[in-house]
């Protein structure tokens, strides 16, 4: 699989452009509300595949689903924010919704100068990878400005599980 926006284990910056998502935004332990969300994520986002563009002759390739983690990481877990999203094409204007309980909204996710790194391993693994991507950050002469935000490349299941993890950044004191 090739790896977007040329994401490897080293950190690096990269400009990314703003994506059309759709999104289930919930709260509380990942563990627990993440089995609730995907269904209706990924019922939202291979309906809309299948049964609407589809139909009317249009590709679409759904991608990854990421999670964006805007409270800080010392919140106790069943507080946490989170929002689910997968990319969807940038002229949808409607989802259809699948779960009666779990709405999926269409969402705009900025994105601009990005600070990446590849994860390999668990998510409970994560906390070193994530301190050099933030030790690059400040190295490099930039702060985080926006929340913490994963892509999920492989299943959680997975043997190898691989995870971008990602920043907004922008130089320091500007």
């Amino acid at each position: 699989m090739a790896l977007p926006f040329g994401v490897r284990q080293k950190p690096s910056l990269v400009e990314m452009p703003a994506q059309r998502m759709a999104v289930v935004h919930s709260v509380g332990d990942p563990n627990e509300v993440g089995p609730q969300v995907f269904p209706a994520l990924f019922g939202a986002v291979f309906t809309l595949k299948f049964k609407v563009l589809k139909p009317r002759g249009i590709e679409f390739k759904p991608g990854p689903p990421r999670a964006r983690w805007p409270l800080p990481f010392d919140t106790p877990r069943e507080q946490w924010v989170s929002l689910w999203g997968i990319a969807v094409p940038d002229d949808t204007d409607e989802l259809p919704q699948t779960v009666p309980d779990v709405p999926v909204a269409l969402e705009t996710w900025e994105y601009g100068t990005m600070a990446h790194i590849l994860h390999l391993g668990p998510f409970a693994d994560e906390e070193p990878t994530v301190a050099r991507l933030r030790a690059f950050v400040a190295e490099s002469g930039y702060e985080i400005v926006g929340p913490h935000e994963e892509e999920y490349l492989s299943r959680p299941e997975a043997k190898h599980m691989k995870t971008i993890i990602r920043y907004p950044v922008a130089p320091q004191g500007a």
